[in-house]
């Protein structure tokens, strides 16, 4: 028996539950995880609240992200063998409806089953691939990030935030970043993001503009959309690059056209990454060059609490759930 989070209707966060359950075996080109990290995100938070393009089937299992180890391998497994410590890297082939990794233990496609870096512990393995893929995808592949590029990260408090600053400075460009809260914001500074300014109490066109002298910025990268969206393209240099890889603020945004066509900028949206992208993202956190930022861990018997904190947008970077058996952390 293992215990599982699941949710038998939409809604909020009270809509989860711990539920009991049969360990199920794995299928033909699974494997079954014993969990020991699970890696929160935005996605999962849309899903239960039913606005994902994913639609829960009722009950739903629920997560992308976990560490743990390997303990059972279904037929035709040959990249993983039992013992192994792996990572479940978020994918297309992984449904949250079928394989949600909240959980003591978690039944995934052994595809995206892969080990992490010997160097980090299950709550930074389980932290590592959503955000940074993400970012990565962003900033080098759409966003053609450069050295001296002039680049604004609009939700820098974010786990894509906290990694597109340390991508984006990695680099070699000049990190300005956004945040709701001006306590947000220092720990952004402290990451690497050389200006600041508080959005909900400024205005974001006028912040670049003048901290740019009026240039604007390279390329912009946006998890939030909705009424902000319009700025963020506004405050685009010529030639650039607007990015969005989420819509936490709304689905709907409008943009001055003319405008965007006068700058000659682009926009554009993105999905995680490809696998080099990805391949890529974890050599450079594995060098040391990136590292995992966890604000922090909850047990899993308050998963309601630790998704209500994650909705509520008071993190910066990510938030972790630790089966009860292994918490508190060691570290």
């Amino acid at each position: 028996m293992a215990r599982i989070v699941r949710f038998h209707e939409t809604g909020g966060p009270e809509v989860l539950r711990l539920d009991q359950v049969p360990e199920r075996d794995p299928g033909p080109g699974e494997v079954r995880l014993k969990v020991e990290a699970i890696g929160l995100n935005r996605a999962e938070v849309m899903l239960r609240e039913g606005v994902y393009h994913e639609r829960p089937i009722f009950p739903s299992r629920i997560g992308y992200e976990a560490a743990g180890v390997v303990d059972a391998l279904g037929d035709g497994v040959t990249n993983v063998k039992q013992g192994d410590r792996v990572a479940t890297v978020p994918s297309f082939a992984l449904s949250q409806t079928r394989h949600g990794v909240y959980g003591e233990s978690a039944v995934v496609p052994a595809e995206v089953a892969l080990p992490y870096p010997a160097s980090l512990s299950p709550i930074q393995g389980a932290a590592i691939w959503m955000q940074y893929l993400t970012a990565y995808g962003a900033l080098v592949h759409y966003g053609h990030l450069g050295p001296g590029d002039v680049a604004l990260i609009t939700a820098a408090s974010s786990s894509v935030g906290v990694a597109a600053i340390q991508i984006a400075k990695l680099f070699g460009a000049v990190v300005l970043a956004s945040a709701g809260s001006d306590a947000k914001l220092e720990k952004a500074r402290e990451l690497g993001a050389v200006s600041t300014f508080n959005y909900s109490t400024h205005s974001l066109y006028e912040e670049t503009m003048r901290l740019t002298d009026g240039r604007g910025v390279d390329i912009v990268i946006d998890s939030l959309a909705g009424d902000l969206m319009e700025q963020s393209v506004e405050a685009l240099a010529k030639g650039g690059r607007f990015v969005n890889c989420g819509c936490t603020l709304g689905n709907w945004a409008r943009v001055n056209v003319a405008r965007m066509m006068s700058k000659e900028s682009s926009v554009l949206g993105s999905v995680m990454g490809c696998k080099q992208e990805l391949i890529e993202s974890i050599r450079h956190v594995e060098r040391g060059d990136l590292k995992a930022v966890v604000d922090r861990t909850f047990p899993l018997s308050k998963t309601r609490e630790a998704v209500a904190y994650l909705a509520d947008r008071r993190q910066f970077g990510k938030v972790v759930v630790v089966p009860d058996a292994h918490y508190p952390p060691e570290e």
